[in-house]
């Protein structure tokens, strides 16, 4: 997949670090930590990693792993490569605030399929709200004087207001979506896994499940434009890291290359440097070996 994106780039922000914070009305979130310093980087240089790192958060909770390790695997990627972007990701444009209203296609987050744009913003900032003064299609903010604030902002003037205003500081995304979201990426991982490994044993009822689950993966396609840096590079507008992800998820399903696998041995998801590969390492491998030898003897000795 690096290969696809060698001469790609687009641009997201992390910050240095981030906390679990509860809301008022109990709810967790996760946010830049007080004084956390924001760093603009490419995501696209870092897809493979990322796509396996979002697989195998989710992965961890498809097999019921404790609370407390899901959580540090969550905070780990967002401090990898930053917060989702969810509150773009779910209108059905990330230009919302130029219109009246929020529009939702359908989601599994929030149910309205209309809400004003406060409604809407509060979902996103229930702790310092940003100074914002909506009239119909005409939207204001104030950035405040915070200096990295305003560098960010003038670095991604070109965004949509929303775009911009979710790479601030005060913004944060609830802890349960983003677990979800997460889990939704390991669920549709398995069903491609699943299909195939097993397609020889199960019945046409079933892979017709497996088909329905996987075209409910879908997403909406980013642009991109021609930048003349070192050579012509092709800059992906992303206008949500979720969308990023997505997209370079989607290359690395289908690629046939170095396709996605699921470890024979501790079942975490890898690129495989060849189609038939089985292990994610040569440990992994060992250890399979190891066990499966012990498993014979213990059953040649019961015989």
């Amino acid at each position: 997949m690096n290969n696809l994106f060698k001469r790609s780039s687009s641009h997201w922000v992390r910050y240095d670090k981030y906390e679990l914070k509860e809301a008022g009305n109990g709810k967790l979130y996760v946010t830049p930590a007080e004084n956390a310093k924001p760093e603009v980087y490419d995501p696209l240089k870092k897809a493979d990693t990322m796509v396996l790192d979002a697989l195998n958060v989710g992965l961890m909770m498809m097999k019921r792993a404790e609370d407390a390790k899901v959580a540090a695997a969550v905070m780990e990627f967002v401090t990898n490569y930053g917060l989702l972007g969810l509150m773009t990701a779910l209108p059905t444009t990330p230009t919302f605030m130029d219109y009246e209203a929020v529009y939702l296609p359908k989601n599994k987050f929030i149910k309205q399929e209309t809400l004003s744009t406060e409604d809407y913003l509060i979902n996103f900032y229930p702790f310092d709200k940003p100074e914002i003064k909506k009239r119909g299609v005409e939207s204001r903010w104030d950035v405040g004087g915070d200096r990295d604030m305003i560098a960010l902002a003038m670095t991604f003037a070109d965004k949509p207001m929303a775009v911009n205003m979710c790479l601030q500081r005060e913004y944060a995304e609830p802890y349960d979506w983003l677990a979800a979201q997460f889990k939704d990426w390991a669920f549709i991982f398995c069903t491609s896994i699943y299909y195939y490994d097993d397609y020889d044993k199960i019945d046409e009822d079933t892979r017709n499940i497996y088909r329905q689950a996987m075209a409910a993966f879908d997403g909406i396609a980013p642009s991109y434009h021609i930048a003349l840096l070192e050579s012509p590079t092709i800059v992906w507008d992303f206008q949500s890291l979720l969308l990023g992800i997505q997209m370079m998820f989607s290359f690395a399903l289908t690629d046939g290359q170095k396709p996605l696998r699921s470890c024979k041995h501790c079942q975490r998801a890898f690129m495989a440097s060849r189609p038939s590969a089985a292990f994610c390492s040569p440990r992994c491998k060992n250890q399979y070996n190891v066990y499966k030898s012990r498993a014979k003897d213990k059953s040649s000795e019961t015989d």
